[in-house]
């Protein structure tokens, strides 16, 4: 599904009109979006996306680090080559409450815990739900990576294999530009490839469904859901050849890759297993040195196989990558975000 144009027009001149006013029978949530705008905007009030400078997110859904062990450099060599040449781990931390898809990624797009109580996101469900925001989930207004490249001029888009993330372009129709919905990988794949060489966007955001869909099915860390990482695997050397193949793209694309879960037997669901909370993260493009991120950030602690809580010094999160990427654009952090304000996560050695 790709919102046209038109429709993206009426989106944010609806999104407009519900932050002027207040209708009786609504939420507080679905109008403190207005709130989280403004926040967006006095974030990035003084700061410009920069022009020499993109970024590409990439989410593995269900994506286990062991496999990659399992699988090795021969069976996923695009993987192996990120972690490599990138500042990486991987040893990164989920959510501390949930171990679910659509509330980690939340989490990866706006810095915030999932525990709405202690200013999450609220995101505290895994289905397509049509109508619903994070701001409804949240009580209150909460911005973005989106919102925030949105308030310095610049334009995001998402590519999904679940319609659930829908979510996004509900919750901050003017920061998602354009939204793809589509349950073929390499239709999806070849859909991004195509928005990052003829659009100009700060921000692409690409979430790959694969291994999750063969875990579910199959079992994590069976066979047919390490074919699964491998065929993901090859989904992520052609985005890579697509921006190395470009001599524009090749010097602004710095690329971030993480996880939302991982996964072992017949789900992901125990958010204290490790094999459910342990993730890959990375970053990889110009500039961007071969490091191991705890050794690149002593103010961060490597977790073992422990599973961490908020308090105290952290791990690396696959929430980080909401304000790894407003860095990388040379823009302030998330407002209302709480991982990598305090404690940024540095991927560029001093």
């Amino acid at each position: 599904m790709r919102r046209t144009p038109l429709v993206a027009a009426a989106l944010t001149a609806l999104a407009s009109l519900a932050c002027t006013s207040t209708p009786a029978g609504t939420s507080p949530g679905d109008a403190s979006a207005d709130a989280s705008a403004t926040a967006a905007r006095a974030s990035a009030a003084t700061r410009e996306v920069p022009a020499d400078r993109r970024v590409l997110a990439i989410s593995v859904d269900g994506l286990n680090p062991s496999a990659l062990g399992r699988l090795g450099r021969g069976r996923t060599p695009a993987l192996h080559r990120l972690l490599a040449e990138g500042a990486s781990t991987r040893n990164a931390r989920t959510a501390r409450e949930l171990t679910l898809t659509l509330p980690n990624h939340t989490g990866m797009v706006t810095g915030r815990r999932v525990d709405a109580s202690r200013g999450g996101h609220g995101i505290t469900w895994n289905s397509h739900r049509p109508g619903t925001t994070v701001q409804r989930a949240a009580g209150h207004g909460v911005a973005s990576v989106f919102s925030v490249v949105h308030a310095a001029g610049g334009e995001s888009s998402v590519f999904t294999g679940k319609d659930k993330f829908t979510l996004f372009d509900r919750s901050w129709p003017a920061g998602v530009t354009d939204l793809t919905y589509d349950e073929d990988p390499l239709a999806l794949v070849k859909a991004a490839r195509r928005d990052l060489r003829r659009e100009d966007r700060a921000l692409t955001f690409v979430h790959l469904a694969t291994p999750d869909v063969a875990g579910h099915e199959h079992g994590f860390m069976t066979g047919p859901y390490l074919e699964a990482v491998a065929a993901t695997d090859s989904l992520i050397a052609r985005l890579v050849r697509a921006v190395e193949a470009d001599p524009g793209l090749r010097r602004e694309v710095v690329v971030v890759l993480t996880a939302d879960h991982g996964g072992k037997g017949k789900d992901h669901f125990d958010p204290t297993r490790y094999a459910d909370f342990r993730v890959p993260f990375l970053v990889w493009g110009p500039g961007i040195a071969p490091a191991d991120l705890y050794a690149l950030n002593p103010d961060r602690r490597a977790p073992g196989r422990s599973r961490t809580s908020y308090a105290g010094s952290q791990p690396v999160r696959n929430g980080d990558l909401a304000n790894v990427v407003t860095g990388l654009l040379g823009l302030g952090p998330v407002p209302g975000s709480e991982l990598g304000v305090d404690d940024p996560l540095d991927v560029v050695a001093d």
